[in-house]
């Protein structure tokens, strides 16, 4: 494939390289080498730790060929092992400045600040760790997919986690030279789960057994990836900037396959309790029998990745969190959009902590809660699609509604790591909260039975009974349309 995008309003994308980019890698040649020869790294990782037994499948993807918001891309078939990953920066703003910190108002950096160069590439790695973890706890699900149409949303998910990585390597080679380079190896080394190199966030170690634990974790632990992102958007290193603002474009859509998975699974639910008149959603037993997910399961599975999401946020009251934002390296989530001084050296924010055996709502310096605004503003940008489920809900006539759980129920990081809480918030000694823990978080009966639900459907048309179809196809198909091609 060789094509540009030459309309004024983007950013050329170059497809006549070995790696596709907006960024002139032909001109930097020693990047450029560095860069080919992770290149052969990078496919033996997909090829062994990418989706299982699909590799020789003709997927229909979308290839990114501009970063501007209209027309951004092309769909077509491809093998997922050729998909055209490259390295796209979104437009550089002329005149652009540091919107954060004690830089405030400076020129945004072009190169690393050698003051900050340890913590911006912390930062990175951190961040790029995340990319391909989440595709190799992903790289079983395509042996049990619901359809076509959600096979083919799984790979695009995995291939664009696959170009985020790109976007990270880019940056730590380009702008880290030796360090950048051992990093970038260091990224592929790790394995999600491994006991001897586990992937650095707790949340990327989980198994993702089934497609219902797919769905939560695109639409609530991809939603920490947005949040971040949006904060590393407001970075005074503009390369870094640009790069993640481009990355938030693919990431809606991982969103978007999270939240409409789940309101598909709570649709054909409530249709097929309806359909068997059954009107208790605790009826569980009766609802299982019907070959789809009980509603209080859904609660559960919620509960889980709610709860291991928030701890990505880290510590609510954080001096890395604090540094970071003061360095300018990082900002808060839509910093532009916040009506104060962008410093925050005199301002408090109120933060929910854990003292003399009471939750309590206390006042502290803005700067060092950086961490607990953005997990605040996770939790209210999570709220819009659990609405969107419980209206699905409401309409079927079911007397049910799914809830975010308390912020500190099943916490192992920051201020309620040692605290025992119901979802709804109910103090408990841990002896109860054990007693109790398998009516809060899923259970071995649970993913027995998800597992049993479990069984490939590859007929082009075709869903599985816990699922309703989606309202439209990709790029505007038909519903029959063969999305994955597989011998």
């Amino acid at each position: 494939m060789s094509e540009a995008i030459t309309n004024e309003a983007l950013v050329e994308v170059s497809y006549d390289d070995l790696i596709p980019n907006n960024v002139d890698l032909s001109e930097d040649k020693a990047l450029r080498r560095a860069l080919e020869k992770w290149q052969p790294d990078y496919v033996n990782w997909w090829r062994d730790m990418g989706p299982d037994g699909f590799q020789e499948a003709q997927v229909y993807l979308r290839t990114a060929v501009g970063v501007d918001k209209q027309g951004w891309a092309k769909f077509g078939y491809v093998k997922m092992p050729e998909y055209r990953w490259g390295i796209l920066l979104a437009p550089k703003e002329e005149g652009r400045t540091i919107p954060c910190g004690k830089h405030k108002g400076e020129p945004a950096w072009q190169e690393v600040p050698g003051e900050y160069r340890a913590m911006l590439r912390r930062l990175l790695v951190i961040q790029g760790d995340t990319e391909p973890a989440s595709v190799e706890q992903q790289r079983h699900l395509g042996k049990t997919c619901p359809s076509l149409y959600d096979l083919r949303n799984l790979f695009q998910v995995n291939v664009e986690e696959g170009r985020h990585l790109w976007a990270i390597v880019y940056l730590l080679q380009k702008y880290f030279g030796r360090d950048g380079r051992e990093e970038a190896a260091e990224l592929l080394n790790r394995r999600s789960g491994n006991v001897d190199k586990p992937r650095i966030l707790g949340a990327f170690n989980e198994k993702t057994p089934d497609w219902l634990s797919f769905f939560m974790f695109t639409y609530f632990t991809d939603r920490d990836g947005k949040m971040q992102l949006e904060s590393l958007a407001q970075s005074g290193f503009d390369p870094l900037s640009r790069t993640t603002r481009f990355m938030l474009m693919e990431e809606a859509f991982h969103m978007f396959v999270g939240e409409t998975g789940v309101g598909r699974i709570v649709e054909r639910t409530c249709q097929a309790m309806n359909d068997a008149g059954i009107t208790d959603p605790y009826d569980v037993e009766a609802v299982r029998k019907l070959g789809v997910i009980d509603l209080p399961l859904l609660q559960r599975k919620a509960n889980f990745h709610v709860s291991v999401t928030r701890d990505l946020f880290g510590a609510e009251i954080s001096t890395n969190g604090a540094n970071s934002f003061n360095a300018g390296l990082k900002g808060r989530f839509q910093e532009t959009k916040i009506d104060d001084d962008h410093q925050l050296l005199n301002d408090s924010y109120s933060v929910l902590r854990f003292k003399d055996g009471a939750f309590v709502e206390e006042e502290v310096p803005a700067l060092s809660a950086i961490n607990a605004r953005l997990l605040d503003d996770y939790i209210k940008d999570c709220q819009g699609g659990v609405n969107r489920w419980n209206k699905i809900i409401e309409k079927a006539g079911l007397d049910f509604q799914i809830v975010q759980p308390h912020k500190a129920f099943n916490r192992n990081i920051g201020e309620f790591r040692d605290v025992f809480v119901s979802p709804a918030g109910e103090l408990m000694e841990q002896a109860a909260f054990d007693a109790r823990r398998e009516a809060f978080l899923p259970n071995q009966q649970d993913y027995d039975f998800l597992s049993s639900l479990m069984q490939p459907v590859t007929e082009p048309g075709k869903y599985a009974s816990w699922i309703a179809p989606p309202k439209v196809g990709v790029d505007q198909k038909t519903g029959d349309f063969e999305y994955v091609k597989i011998d």
